[in-house]
């Protein structure tokens, strides 16, 4: 098994999602506030999995003892830099979710769903236990525990995985459609730290981190067909968990409860 094969094993989970309906329900103001606040914890959580491969992958303990693999270690600790200290619209240095944050208060989207549970992770300790209590949607919650169970397994192939099949891979093709949209129908309104967050992500995921991490897994793999086969299992079910997180906000869209 390979990069190939895999991609051709999810190609069904890859184009549920790319052509989900979802896209057509974001129409309105309100409907893309409804996307931010849910979408918010992927971009949140998206950043404990880039942290769980760094904390396997290079040394962040001490005393400091290189790691087997230089070229792994260098490929994960590019994608670190860029994603953890980032050079924000206005050349601040951000991290990716906080610029997301940022461009949610811009256009006006409610971050105390996000802030309230950040809070109650911080306050509990136990994310798992925290994930449990919060009143977010059903998928929400499996979307996250999911991550922090691969997480919690360890294994760096299957963290690995999850980091670039079941989003990293993802995100220019998914966003490009909802920053053209949004382009079109509302100009005038204030997007523009949403979109500079859009266009910076699918700058740097087209060209950069989605090819160091397609590298990543080879160099992770090898030659262990077990590894390959985990990989593949791993990225069907996190495909699966973001096509759900997807189902959830066009329920919230269309229906229009609150949150918590």
């Amino acid at each position: 098994m390979n990069i190939e094969t895999i991609n051709n094993n999810i190609q069904i989970q890859k184009q549920q999602l790319l052509n989900h309906s979802l896209y057509e329900k974001i129409k309105t103001i309100d409907d893309l506030h409804s996307f931010l606040e849910c979408h918010v914890f992927a971009v949140w959580d998206f950043m404990s999995l880039l942290k769980a491969l760094q904390n396997k992958l290079t040394c962040t303990a001490i005393p400091w003892f290189a790691t087997p693999h230089p070229e792994t270690r260098y490929l994960i600790n590019e994608i670190v830099l860029a994603e953890e200290s980032d050079l924000s619209m206005d050349g601040r240095h951000l991290s990716h979710f906080e610029m997301y944050l940022e461009a949610m208060q811009d256009c006006g989207a409610k971050t105390v769903y996000i802030e309230q549970f950040l809070s109650e992770v911080n306050s509990l300790h136990n994310i798992f236990v925290a994930i449990k209590k919060s009143s977010l949607h059903p998928n929400i919650k499996a979307f996250l525990d999911f991550t922090f169970k691969v997480i919690e397994e360890g294994k760096p192939h299957e963290i690995a995985a999850a980091f670039t099949f079941g989003r990293e891979d993802l995100i220019p093709a998914m966003f490009t459609e909802i920053l053209k949209q949004f382009q079109s129908n509302f100009p005038n309104y204030k997007l523009d730290k949403l979109l500079y967050y859009f266009e910076r992500h699918i700058e740097l995921d087209a060209d950069e981190h989605g090819p160091m991490a397609m590298t990543m897994i080879k160099e992770l793999c090898g030659e262990d067909p077990k590894k390959w086969l985990d990989v593949q299992n791993i990225s069907i079910l996190a495909l699966e968990k973001r096509i759900a997180l997807w189902d959830a906000i066009e329920e919230l869209i269309v229906s229009k409860p609150e949150m918590v």
